[in-house]
């Protein structure tokens, strides 16, 4: 439990501030760039540590979001254009954050003193309703769905809800220091979306999905071998 909370407390810091640096450069103490490239060495530094020091199946764990989040945030950023970094490109921080992220998750669950609900999201149903009427977040009645079919479906649906949450409270932080700004247009969808959009948290949902599903399918063949 204390290992967890170190590590929860270590990946929370790192996301806060790390974004922070990387928006302010340092608070203008260094130019843009710079300021990313030293975020970024902090981060991989991180990853790499941990990766060295944990067992096999973590590893795994961790080549595997790589795998699936670099090519999705290049795709979401660089070809569907939902979204725009700061600086024009992903910065290299991001596909380690986002494992950070992922494991964060998994602390919460485990050390919630009650198993999760489908309730908990009922505070966002509120918000949805409102941004599908006022027309400025549409999107957020579909990625509602996806949510949903994710938490009836998946592996894990109690971490699916809790990454809800959590996406949800990391990009409302990221937008603000403008390390990246989602565009009001879907691009392609004809749907509107907020900055960041309501149910942000279908994107890291729907990763975290194929990576539950991934590690579990890699193990069974291992075990059937």
């Amino acid at each position: 439990m204390i290992q967890d909370f170190k590590r929860g407390l270590l990946y929370l810091s790192t996301i806060t501030i790390g974004l922070l640096c990387s928006a302010t450069a340092f608070f203008g103490q260094t130019t843009g760039l710079s300021a990313e490239w030293i975020v970024s060495i902090v981060v991989w530094s991180m990853f790499i540590q941990i990766y060295r020091t944990t067992d096999k199946k973590e590893k795994i764990e961790m080549l595997t979001v790589l795998a699936f989040a670099t090519p999705m945030e290049l795709f979401f950023s660089e070809v569907w254009l939902i979204y725009e970094y700061q600086r024009g490109f992903m910065p290299l921080f991001v596909p380690a954050g986002h494992y950070f992220l992922f494991d964060l998750g998994r602390i919460c669950v485990r050390h919630l003193k009650k198993k999760v609900s489908i309730i908990a999201l009922l505070p966002l149903i509120p918000f949805i309703f409102y941004g599908f009427i006022d027309g400025s977040d549409t999107s957020a009645a579909l990625l509602l769905i996806f949510v949903l079919a994710f938490i009836k479906y998946g592996r894990e649906s109690e971490l699916y809800i809790v990454m809800v949450w959590l996406a949800l409270f990391m990009e409302l932080w990221g937008t603000y220091l403008t390390n990246w700004t989602w565009s009001s247009q879907v691009p392609w969808t004809g749907l509107t979306a907020w900055n960041p959009p309501l149910l942000v948290g279908a994107f890291y949902c729907l990763g975290d999905v194929l990576v539950v599903w991934s590690v579990a399918k890699f193990q069974s063949n291992q075990h059937l071998r």
